[in-house]
């Protein structure tokens, strides 16, 4: 347990005899064993509650991801949509860029 070892229980119990006496050391050893299991309980709980949050957490994430993901996806679809029905440039930007690259030919 704590690295203590049958002689060295031995004589903690032997000195804890003399000190409280016999009369107390049995409710003395109660008491320390009910504190034991409520400290035990207590701490049980608090990883539940801990482990209940942590997946909670991991839902919400997961949750959260797929909505963005199936916003990309959607997204996508959409741009890809719409550039099948034309180009995605107009016939105006198409002659505004192709009037920019006559000019930069034209200036080397």
């Amino acid at each position: 347990m704590f690295g203590i070892g049958m002689p060295e229980l031995i004589l903690i119990l032997a000195v804890a005899l003399i000190v409280i006496g016999p009369k107390k050391l049995p409710e003395m050893a109660r008491s320390l064993g009910k504190a034991l299991n409520e400290f035990k309980s207590a701490t049980q709980d608090f990883k539940e509650s801990l482990d209940n949050e942590i997946k909670d957490i991991k839902k919400t994430e997961r949750s959260e991801i797929d909505r963005i993901s199936q916003e990309y996806k959607d997204r996508s679809k959409t741009e890809q949509a719409a550039g099948q029905g034309d180009s995605g440039e107009s016939e105006k930007d198409k002659t505004e860029k192709e009037k920019t690259e006559e000019e930069n030919d034209e200036r080397r």
